[in-house]
Protein backbone atom coordinates (compact mmCIF):
# COMPACT_ATOMS: atom_id res chain seq x y z
CA UNK A 1 0.00 0.00 0.00
CA UNK A 2 1.34 3.42 -0.99
CA UNK A 3 0.26 6.44 1.03
CA UNK A 4 0.91 9.54 -1.06
CA UNK A 5 1.02 13.26 -0.37
CA UNK A 6 1.27 15.82 -3.20
CA UNK A 7 1.87 12.98 -5.62
CA UNK A 8 4.84 11.55 -3.70
CA UNK A 9 4.90 8.24 -1.85
CA UNK A 10 5.27 9.03 1.84
CA UNK A 11 4.58 5.66 3.50
CA UNK A 12 4.61 2.07 2.29
CA UNK A 13 2.82 -0.85 3.95
CA UNK A 14 3.95 -4.17 2.51
CA UNK A 15 2.12 -7.45 2.78
CA UNK A 16 1.54 -11.00 1.57
CA UNK A 17 -1.68 -12.36 0.06
CA UNK A 18 -2.95 -15.80 -0.89
CA UNK A 19 -6.27 -17.05 -2.27
CA UNK A 20 -6.99 -20.78 -2.06
CA UNK A 21 -9.95 -22.85 -3.26
CA UNK A 22 -11.61 -25.79 -1.51
CA UNK A 23 -9.32 -28.24 -3.27
CA UNK A 24 -6.27 -26.51 -1.87
CA UNK A 25 -5.26 -24.89 -5.15
CA UNK A 26 -3.68 -21.44 -4.96
CA UNK A 27 -5.63 -19.20 -7.33
CA UNK A 28 -3.79 -15.96 -6.59
CA UNK A 29 -0.89 -14.80 -4.48
CA UNK A 30 1.34 -11.82 -3.80
CA UNK A 31 4.58 -12.24 -1.89
CA UNK A 32 4.96 -15.46 0.07
CA UNK A 33 1.74 -17.55 0.18
CA UNK A 34 3.32 -19.84 2.76
CA UNK A 35 4.45 -17.10 5.12
CA UNK A 36 4.04 -18.40 8.68
CA UNK A 37 2.12 -15.97 10.85
CA UNK A 38 -0.05 -15.78 13.96
CA UNK A 39 -3.72 -16.21 13.03
CA UNK A 40 -4.88 -14.00 15.87
CA UNK A 41 -8.67 -13.48 16.08
CA UNK A 42 -9.25 -14.63 12.51
CA UNK A 43 -9.04 -18.17 13.97
CA UNK A 44 -12.20 -17.71 16.07
CA UNK A 45 -14.66 -19.55 13.78
CA UNK A 46 -12.53 -22.66 14.07
CA UNK A 47 -11.95 -22.32 17.81
CA UNK A 48 -15.72 -22.79 18.19
CA UNK A 49 -15.93 -26.02 16.19
CA UNK A 50 -15.70 -28.39 19.15
CA UNK A 51 -18.36 -26.49 21.11
CA UNK A 52 -20.81 -26.51 18.21
CA UNK A 53 -20.06 -30.07 17.06
CA UNK A 54 -20.58 -31.49 20.56
CA UNK A 55 -24.02 -29.99 21.05
CA UNK A 56 -23.19 -26.79 22.90
CA UNK A 57 -25.81 -24.77 21.05
CA UNK A 58 -28.55 -27.18 21.99
CA UNK A 59 -27.39 -27.75 25.55
CA UNK A 60 -27.32 -24.07 26.41
CA UNK A 61 -30.07 -22.91 24.03
CA UNK A 62 -27.62 -20.65 22.23
CA UNK A 63 -29.30 -18.66 19.46
CA UNK A 64 -27.81 -18.09 16.02
CA UNK A 65 -27.13 -14.47 16.95
CA UNK A 66 -25.36 -15.59 20.12
CA UNK A 67 -23.29 -18.02 18.06
CA UNK A 68 -22.13 -15.05 15.99
CA UNK A 69 -21.04 -13.40 19.25
CA UNK A 70 -19.06 -16.51 20.22
CA UNK A 71 -16.84 -16.12 17.14
CA UNK A 72 -16.77 -12.33 17.14
CA UNK A 73 -14.25 -9.58 17.60
CA UNK A 74 -17.04 -7.27 18.65
CA UNK A 75 -16.89 -3.53 19.19
CA UNK A 76 -18.29 -3.49 22.73
CA UNK A 77 -21.58 -1.95 21.66
CA UNK A 78 -24.72 -2.40 23.75
CA UNK A 79 -26.05 -5.33 21.73
CA UNK A 80 -22.66 -7.06 21.88
CA UNK A 81 -22.48 -6.74 25.65
CA UNK A 82 -26.08 -7.92 26.01
CA UNK A 83 -25.42 -11.01 23.91
CA UNK A 84 -22.33 -12.04 25.87
CA UNK A 85 -24.15 -11.46 29.16
CA UNK A 86 -26.99 -13.65 27.92
CA UNK A 87 -24.55 -16.42 27.01
CA UNK A 88 -22.82 -16.21 30.38
CA UNK A 89 -26.20 -16.45 32.10
CA UNK A 90 -27.11 -19.53 30.11
CA UNK A 91 -23.90 -21.34 31.06
CA UNK A 92 -24.24 -20.34 34.72
CA UNK A 93 -21.26 -18.00 34.89
CA UNK A 94 -20.68 -14.27 35.31
CA UNK A 95 -18.38 -11.57 33.97
CA UNK A 96 -16.08 -12.22 36.92
CA UNK A 97 -15.28 -15.65 35.47
CA UNK A 98 -13.84 -14.14 32.30
CA UNK A 99 -10.04 -14.10 32.04
CA UNK A 100 -9.71 -11.98 28.89
CA UNK A 101 -8.70 -8.76 30.64
CA UNK A 102 -10.31 -5.34 30.59
CA UNK A 103 -10.42 -3.52 27.26
CA UNK A 104 -12.28 -0.37 26.33
CA UNK A 105 -14.97 -0.78 23.65
CA UNK A 106 -13.61 -0.58 20.12
CA UNK A 107 -16.61 1.53 19.19
CA UNK A 108 -15.94 5.16 20.19
CA UNK A 109 -19.60 5.99 20.82
CA UNK A 110 -19.97 2.99 23.11
CA UNK A 111 -16.88 4.08 25.05
CA UNK A 112 -18.13 7.66 25.37
CA UNK A 113 -21.48 6.42 26.64
CA UNK A 114 -19.72 4.50 29.41
CA UNK A 115 -17.89 7.66 30.43
CA UNK A 116 -21.08 9.75 30.38
CA UNK A 117 -22.80 7.16 32.56
CA UNK A 118 -19.90 7.15 35.01
CA UNK A 119 -19.00 3.56 34.16
CA UNK A 120 -15.67 1.95 33.43
CA UNK A 121 -14.83 -0.63 30.77
CA UNK A 122 -14.87 -4.20 32.04
CA UNK A 123 -13.88 -7.58 30.68
CA UNK A 124 -17.19 -7.98 28.90
CA UNK A 125 -16.32 -5.02 26.68
CA UNK A 126 -13.20 -6.86 25.53
CA UNK A 127 -13.66 -7.75 21.86
CA UNK A 128 -12.81 -11.37 22.70
CA UNK A 129 -15.33 -11.84 25.52
CA UNK A 130 -17.62 -13.94 23.32
CA UNK A 131 -14.82 -16.36 22.48
CA UNK A 132 -13.93 -16.64 26.15
CA UNK A 133 -17.54 -17.42 27.03
CA UNK A 134 -17.49 -20.21 24.44
CA UNK A 135 -14.30 -21.71 25.84
CA UNK A 136 -15.70 -21.67 29.38
CA UNK A 137 -18.87 -23.36 28.13
CA UNK A 138 -16.75 -26.03 26.45
CA UNK A 139 -14.90 -26.61 29.73
CA UNK A 140 -18.20 -27.17 31.53
CA UNK A 141 -19.28 -29.61 28.82
CA UNK A 142 -16.02 -31.50 29.31
CA UNK A 143 -16.61 -31.68 33.05
CA UNK A 144 -13.36 -29.92 33.87
CA UNK A 145 -12.71 -26.80 35.99
CA UNK A 146 -13.34 -23.48 34.25
CA UNK A 147 -10.52 -21.77 36.13
CA UNK A 148 -7.37 -21.24 34.07
CA UNK A 149 -9.27 -22.07 30.86
CA UNK A 150 -6.86 -19.75 29.03
CA UNK A 151 -3.82 -21.93 29.73
CA UNK A 152 -2.44 -23.96 26.82
CA UNK A 153 -2.52 -27.16 28.87
CA UNK A 154 -6.19 -26.75 29.86
CA UNK A 155 -8.31 -29.61 28.42
CA UNK A 156 -10.54 -27.16 26.55
CA UNK A 157 -7.54 -25.53 24.90
CA UNK A 158 -6.08 -28.92 24.00
CA UNK A 159 -9.29 -29.83 22.17
CA UNK A 160 -9.47 -26.43 20.45
CA UNK A 161 -5.86 -26.89 19.29
CA UNK A 162 -6.76 -30.19 17.61
CA UNK A 163 -9.77 -28.65 15.89
CA UNK A 164 -7.81 -25.65 14.59
CA UNK A 165 -5.22 -28.06 13.19
CA UNK A 166 -7.95 -30.12 11.56
CA UNK A 167 -9.71 -27.08 10.07
CA UNK A 168 -6.51 -25.69 8.56
CA UNK A 169 -5.17 -29.13 7.58
CA UNK A 170 -2.04 -28.52 9.60
CA UNK A 171 -0.19 -31.45 11.17
CA UNK A 172 -0.48 -31.01 14.92
CA UNK A 173 3.27 -31.31 15.37
CA UNK A 174 3.76 -28.40 12.95
CA UNK A 175 1.14 -26.07 14.46
CA UNK A 176 2.86 -23.70 16.87
CA UNK A 177 1.27 -21.46 19.49
CA UNK A 178 1.94 -18.17 21.23
CA UNK A 179 -0.24 -16.15 23.60
CA UNK A 180 -2.79 -13.72 22.19
CA UNK A 181 -3.72 -10.29 23.50
CA UNK A 182 -6.66 -11.75 25.43
CA UNK A 183 -4.50 -14.42 27.10
CA UNK A 184 -5.46 -17.58 25.21
CA UNK A 185 -3.23 -19.59 22.87
CA UNK A 186 -2.82 -18.11 19.39
CA UNK A 187 -1.85 -20.22 16.40
CA UNK A 188 1.20 -19.84 14.16
CA UNK A 189 0.79 -21.34 10.68
CA UNK A 190 1.21 -20.46 7.00
CA UNK A 191 -1.15 -17.97 5.37
CA UNK A 192 -1.94 -20.73 2.87
CA UNK A 193 -3.50 -22.90 5.59
CA UNK A 194 -5.52 -19.99 6.95
CA UNK A 195 -6.95 -19.44 3.46
CA UNK A 196 -7.64 -23.15 3.06
CA UNK A 197 -9.65 -23.17 6.30
CA UNK A 198 -11.71 -20.21 5.09
CA UNK A 199 -12.23 -21.83 1.69
CA UNK A 200 -13.59 -24.89 3.46
CA UNK A 201 -15.77 -22.66 5.63
CA UNK A 202 -17.15 -20.79 2.61
CA UNK A 203 -18.95 -23.90 1.33
CA UNK A 204 -18.80 -26.61 4.01
CA UNK A 205 -20.55 -29.20 1.84
CA UNK A 206 -17.57 -29.01 -0.55
CA UNK A 207 -14.95 -28.58 2.16
CA UNK A 208 -14.30 -32.18 3.20
CA UNK A 209 -15.48 -31.56 6.77
CA UNK A 210 -16.94 -35.02 7.30
CA UNK A 211 -18.80 -35.16 10.60
CA UNK A 212 -18.05 -31.47 11.14
CA UNK A 213 -19.99 -30.29 8.08
CA UNK A 214 -23.06 -29.30 10.09
CA UNK A 215 -21.02 -27.43 12.72
CA UNK A 216 -19.05 -25.54 10.06
CA UNK A 217 -22.27 -24.66 8.26
CA UNK A 218 -23.87 -23.32 11.43
CA UNK A 219 -20.84 -21.14 12.16
CA UNK A 220 -20.67 -19.83 8.59
CA UNK A 221 -24.39 -19.06 8.50
CA UNK A 222 -24.31 -17.23 11.84
CA UNK A 223 -21.41 -15.08 10.65
CA UNK A 224 -23.19 -14.35 7.38
CA UNK A 225 -26.53 -13.53 9.01
CA UNK A 226 -25.19 -11.38 11.87
CA UNK A 227 -22.11 -9.53 10.56
CA UNK A 228 -22.66 -6.58 12.90
CA UNK A 229 -22.35 -8.97 15.83
CA UNK A 230 -19.19 -10.55 14.43
CA UNK A 231 -17.62 -7.10 13.98
CA UNK A 232 -19.34 -3.82 14.72
CA UNK A 233 -20.91 -0.64 13.40
CA UNK A 234 -18.85 1.17 10.77
CA UNK A 235 -16.34 -1.61 10.25
CA UNK A 236 -15.23 -3.06 6.91
CA UNK A 237 -16.13 -6.63 7.94
CA UNK A 238 -19.77 -5.57 8.29
CA UNK A 239 -19.77 -3.51 5.09
CA UNK A 240 -18.39 -6.37 2.97
CA UNK A 241 -21.15 -8.68 4.16
CA UNK A 242 -23.92 -6.12 3.74
CA UNK A 243 -22.84 -4.85 0.32
CA UNK A 244 -22.45 -8.38 -1.10
CA UNK A 245 -25.63 -9.72 0.49
CA UNK A 246 -23.73 -12.14 2.68
CA UNK A 247 -21.76 -13.60 -0.22
CA UNK A 248 -18.46 -12.54 1.35
CA UNK A 249 -17.71 -13.16 5.03
CA UNK A 250 -14.79 -11.30 6.58
CA UNK A 251 -12.90 -11.75 9.83
CA UNK A 252 -10.17 -9.49 11.10
CA UNK A 253 -7.26 -10.51 13.27
CA UNK A 254 -5.07 -8.22 15.33
CA UNK A 255 -1.99 -6.68 13.73
CA UNK A 256 -3.57 -6.74 10.27
CA UNK A 257 -4.16 -10.40 9.61
CA UNK A 258 -7.33 -10.58 7.53
CA UNK A 259 -9.37 -13.51 6.21
CA UNK A 260 -12.24 -13.75 3.76
CA UNK A 261 -14.60 -16.56 2.78
CA UNK A 262 -16.21 -16.10 -0.65
CA UNK A 263 -19.22 -18.38 -0.65
CA UNK A 264 -20.12 -18.47 -4.35
CA UNK A 265 -16.51 -19.14 -5.35
CA UNK A 266 -15.64 -21.65 -2.58
CA UNK A 267 -12.64 -19.44 -1.96
CA UNK A 268 -10.59 -18.43 1.06
CA UNK A 269 -8.36 -15.36 1.05
CA UNK A 270 -5.83 -14.25 3.65
CA UNK A 271 -3.50 -11.31 3.79
CA UNK A 272 -1.08 -10.03 6.39
CA UNK A 273 0.18 -6.45 6.34
CA UNK A 274 3.79 -6.64 7.38
CA UNK A 275 3.89 -3.75 9.84
CA UNK A 276 0.49 -4.55 11.37
CA UNK A 277 -1.18 -1.39 10.03
CA UNK A 278 -4.91 -1.71 10.72
CA UNK A 279 -5.83 1.44 8.69
CA UNK A 280 -4.30 -0.15 5.60
CA UNK A 281 -6.78 -3.03 5.73
CA UNK A 282 -9.82 -1.21 4.34
CA UNK A 283 -8.33 0.09 1.08
CA UNK A 284 -6.42 -3.14 0.51
CA UNK A 285 -9.36 -5.49 0.87
CA UNK A 286 -11.53 -3.38 -1.44
CA UNK A 287 -8.82 -3.13 -4.10
CA UNK A 288 -8.06 -6.85 -3.79
CA UNK A 289 -11.67 -7.89 -4.29
CA UNK A 290 -11.84 -5.71 -7.39
CA UNK A 291 -8.57 -7.11 -8.73
CA UNK A 292 -9.86 -10.68 -8.32
CA UNK A 293 -13.22 -9.71 -9.88
CA UNK A 294 -15.06 -10.84 -6.74
CA UNK A 295 -17.29 -7.75 -6.49
CA UNK A 296 -19.43 -6.07 -9.09
CA UNK A 297 -18.86 -2.47 -10.16
CA UNK A 298 -21.82 -1.38 -8.03
CA UNK A 299 -20.51 -3.28 -4.98
CA UNK A 300 -17.04 -1.81 -5.49
CA UNK A 301 -18.46 1.70 -5.78
CA UNK A 302 -20.48 1.24 -2.58
CA UNK A 303 -17.43 0.06 -0.69
CA UNK A 304 -15.28 2.90 -1.98
CA UNK A 305 -17.95 5.39 -0.97
CA UNK A 306 -17.99 3.97 2.55
CA UNK A 307 -14.19 3.76 2.79
CA UNK A 308 -12.66 6.22 0.28
CA UNK A 309 -8.94 5.55 -0.39
CA UNK A 310 -7.80 9.07 0.39
CA UNK A 311 -5.88 10.86 3.11
CA UNK A 312 -7.44 13.83 4.86
CA UNK A 313 -5.96 16.43 7.19
CA UNK A 314 -7.52 17.63 10.44
CA UNK A 315 -9.67 20.10 8.48
CA UNK A 316 -11.15 17.34 6.38
CA UNK A 317 -9.29 18.36 3.24
CA UNK A 318 -8.18 15.58 0.88
CA UNK A 319 -4.40 15.83 0.79
CA UNK A 320 -3.31 12.46 -0.56
CA UNK A 321 -4.25 9.01 -1.77
CA UNK A 322 -4.02 5.39 -0.59
CA UNK A 323 -3.05 3.16 -3.49
CA UNK A 324 -2.94 -0.62 -3.60
CA UNK A 325 0.11 -1.73 -5.55
CA UNK A 326 0.14 -5.43 -6.40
Amino acid sequence: MHYTRAGHVENIHRGDIVAVDCDGKITYSVGNPYLPMFWRSAAKPFQALAFVKNGGLERYHITEEELAALVSSHSGEENHVALVRSILGKIGLTEDDLECGVLRPVNGKAFKKLIVNGEKPSQIHNQCSGKHAQIMALAIMLGVPVKDYIKPDHPAQQIIFKHVAMASKMPEDKLEIGIDGCGVPVFYLPLYNMSLAYARLSTPDKGDWGEYTDAATKIRDAMSKYPQVVSGTGRIDLALNEVTGGRIIAKVGADAVYCLAVKDQSLGITFKIEDGSIPAINPLVIALLKRLDLVSKDEFDQLQQKFPPVLKNHRGDVIGTIDAVF
